[in-house]
């Protein structure tokens, strides 16, 4: 085995140099050999874009009634306004429901002696075909009176986005009157390169970030809207984010970085690393002290300060990690390469 002897060139410093500093400094600061030891990591890769948030298409509802009628009372009377399930947004008249209400009642008196009760279900079910809430219904029975009005609940908790009705107003059946928009899950989505699909196969998680908040939110939920912006050449990544706190609204701007799974490599830092005639090379530690001997391994770029060793080495083998040029020169000259 070929090795090389450490350096010790102080005899090639001139005489009046070396009375000015101790030998034992001289050697220690320009010619002391530092060395580190390969490393097992487990790494993930990551990648950063941008975004957009916006609201998820399956929670956008819309309130059009069954029915025509006229506008007696708003309550949801504002534009982004929060609803909870359940609380009333407007109340109405409506010349068709009014009678279905008026056939249930007449229904339930001339039935209540009679085994067959047919005619009830039926009246019932145009009430409840119209969308008239249950509530409402079953006050018909209960007060054995019909109320000339309606109110029109919030079948969701949300925010008002749209809103077509003011008061006295009148609509026809199927207007819309109200948009609501729950905001409890919302998607982000980024434009991706078609470079990325493969990166994209290979990446589990995804951490999302805003301006508005110091917060940060983490997904493993995607879909890759599959059509191609030919302008672009990019593709869009949908992220689906869930929003119990409602800071999220559509339209804020989004980092998203996105990790592939970890995996196990064996490292070194990029100064342990010679790369000569396309071939890399470390100078592993020899049995005895100040030897080394220079080792051809296979080694890849993982980031700017680190190699990622395949072949040559093991984890906690011992390299030198400074002045590399010298080793290198030194190698050459007694013909190790």
């Amino acid at each position: 085995m070929k090795l090389i002897k450490k350096l010790f060139l102080v005899s090639l410093l001139p005489l009046t140099l070396l009375a000015e500093v101790s030998p034992k400094h001289t050697v220690e600061q320009l010619f002391s050999v530092q060395t580190v030891k390969v490393k097992q990591e487990r790494v993930s890769h990551s990648k950063k874009n941008f975004g957009f948030v916006k609201a998820d298409e399956a929670r956008v509802y819309h309130i059009a009634p069954r029915f025509g009628g006229y506008v007696e009372k708003i309550f949801a009377d504002k534009i982004y306004k929060y609803v909870s399930k359940g609380e009333a947004l407007v109340t109405v008249y409506s010349p068709e429901v009014y009678k279905a209400k008026e056939d249930y009642l007449n229904s339930y008196n001339y039935t209540r002696s009679k085994k067959n009760k047919g005619m009830l279900k039926s009246a019932k079910l145009k009430l409840a075909l119209l969308g008239v809430s249950d509530k409402e219904i079953n006050a018909v029975i209960k007060s054995r009176n019909v109320s000339q009005n309606t109110t029109i609940y919030a079948p969701v908790s949300g925010y008002i986005f749209k809103k077509s009705i003011s008061d006295g107003s009148a609509f026809n059946a199927k207007s819309q009157l109200y948009e609501i928009v729950n905001l409890d899950e919302v998607w982000v989505e980024t434009k991706v390169y078609e470079d990325d699909l493969i990166w994209l196969k290979n990446a589990s998680e995804f951490t999302v970030s805003f301006k508005s908040t110091s917060k940060t939110y983490t997904t493993t939920s995607q879909l890759l809207y599959p059509m191609l912006d030919p302008k672009e050449a990019t593709l869009t990544l949908r992220l689906r984010l869930k929003n119990p706190s409602k800071e999220l609204f559509p339209g804020m701007y989004a980092s998203v970085v996105s990790k592939d799974k970890e995996q196990s490599y064996l490292t070194l830092p990029s100064n342990a690393v010679i790369r000569k005639d396309g071939k890399f090379y470390a100078f592993v530690v020899g049995e005895y002290e100040g030897e080394y001997e220079p080792i051809e391994i296979s080694a890849k770029v993982l980031n700017p300060n680190t190699y990622i060793i395949i072949d040559g080495l093991s984890a906690d083998d011992e390299v030198v990690s400074n002045a590399l040029f010298m080793m290198d020169s030194d190698a050459q000259i007694n013909g190790l390469y």
